[in-house]
């Protein structure tokens, strides 16, 4: 027999939510078959069967929320029916006290309340804390589990069967703008569910960051003339010879360098009376995966080749689609690289990732009309970039001279070989 335990899941990180069981109770399982799916705060781990044998027990489930060395299942010998069967016997006894519940109405508060206490012990904490959040009393909860034990589905379900009288006292009771909304157009279709780990945690951040820095954002304009030229012409030799493709990322990210050289504030972090500049480029690139926004790591990103950032681009946004990003993938960024042009976002104002303070936001490409000078005008690609950054250590004069050096270094390629 051995037991299912939550792993070490990285530095700072000692909670995690179950997101999915991969194999059922009373499954035969070999060594090194996955198990199931956990999600921390930043990424997704798979845990494996350490040894043969029948899954013979799990005890948290889907949405529950576990601690490292915590025990979420077990593993029993392969000997077949014994070790599958035995959680199966277990309900026998709740079934045999039901047997009264048909006998005369005099006995029906008693059985009411057994059954309170019954829903109430053998509901999920996620179950539970759903039930709370919702004003739903559990003993009233219709349980699809055959032992009985209630999930949140079951709540989910419940609330759904039951909105009308239960969503009142609820709001009454909370005073909740989105319980207040519900009660104003009553008999109106709603969805609600739970936020994943992950999205709890980008919000938690991204309030964070708003709460305890001194945001501010300054705007540019860049002429992508030059890069698509470049890119024209270069693409088709650069696919073959690196067998990669030549994007934009390279030369944001060859730019952006080449300006926190220039200005280092932008590449720093507060440590309490401290400010911390860094000698090092690991830019960060948000990447959109399913599970919301991710920040992705190109490491020494001033060594690198336009080659080398883009294989590593186009690996670390696969792996965030795939879910199999580690924690180092995602640590010890000194700036970051957001763009918002990929789905159709002419101008916006990024928000920064702590500690960072520092971050570029790029747009779509227009073509626009611009003034080539008193007499001339012209149809340009332009995309706008935005600069958010922390003005407790960064002066705006700072923040306006790094965007300009950006765009000057983006309008003129050539020169990212020199200054990136």
């Amino acid at each position: 027999m051995a037991d299912i335990k939550v792993p070490e899941l990285g530095e700072s990180i000692t909670e995690a939510t179950i997101s999915k069981w991969l194999v059922t109770e009373g499954s035969t399982v070999n060594q090194g078959d996955l198990l199931l799916e956990l999600e921390t705060d930043k990424v997704n781990l798979e845990i494996s069967a350490e040894q043969d044998g029948v899954l013979s027990e799990i005890r948290k489930q889907e949405g529950d929320n576990v601690s490292v060395g915590e025990i979420v299942g077990v593993i029993g010998a392969s000997s077949g029916a014994p070790a599958s069967a035995a959680p199966a016997a277990a309900p026998e006894a709740p079934k045999a006290a039901e047997a009264p519940a048909a006998s005369p109405a005099a006995k029906a508060p008693a059985a009411s309340a057994a059954e309170s206490d019954s829903a109430s012990l053998a509901a999920s904490p996620a179950a539970r804390k759903l039930a709370r959040e919702r004003g739903i009393d559990l003993s009233q909860v219709k349980s699809q589990d055959p032992i009985g034990r209630v999930y949140s589905d079951d709540v989910k379900s419940h609330g759904t069967q039951a909105a009308q009288p239960a969503s009142a006292p609820a709001a009454a009771k909370s005073g909740g703008a989105g319980q207040a909304a519900q009660q104003a157009v009553p008999g109106k279709p709603v969805e609600r569910k739970r936020m994943s780990r992950r999205r709890q945690t980008i919000a938690n951040r991204l309030v964070e960051a708003q709460h305890t820095a001194a945001m501010l954002t300054t705007f540019n304009e860049v002429d992508m003339t030059a890069i698509l030229d470049v890119r024209k012409r270069r693409k088709q030799a650069f696919l073959d010879k690196h067998d990669v493709g030549l994007g934009f990322m390279s030369f944001f990210t060859k730019a952006v360098v080449g300006a926190l050289k220039k200005f280092p504030h932008l590449n720093a972090e507060i440590d309490g009376d401290d400010i911390v500049v860094k000698q090092f480029y690991d830019i960060g690139i948000a990447v959109s995966a399913k599970e919301g926004l991710v920040v992705p790591v190109v490491r020494e990103a001033d060594r690198l080749s336009f080659a080398d950032i883009e294989k590593q681009i186009g690996d670390l946004a696969g792996k965030a689609r795939a879910n199999t990003l580690a924690l180092s993938d995602l640590q010890g960024g000194t700036f970051t690289i957001t763009n918002g042009g990929v789905f159709g976002s002419l101008l916006s104002t990024p928000i920064l990732n702590a500690p960072q303070v520092g971050i570029l936001g790029m747009h779509k490409i227009q073509i626009r009309p611009v003034a080539i000078d008193a007499e001339r005008m012209e149809n340009r690609p332009m995309m706008y970039i935005a600069l958010s950054y922390d003005h407790r250590i960064v002066d705006g004069s700072e923040a306006v001279r790094f965007l300009v050096t950006v765009k000057e270094l983006l309008e003129d390629p050539e020169s990212l070989l020199l200054e990136g």
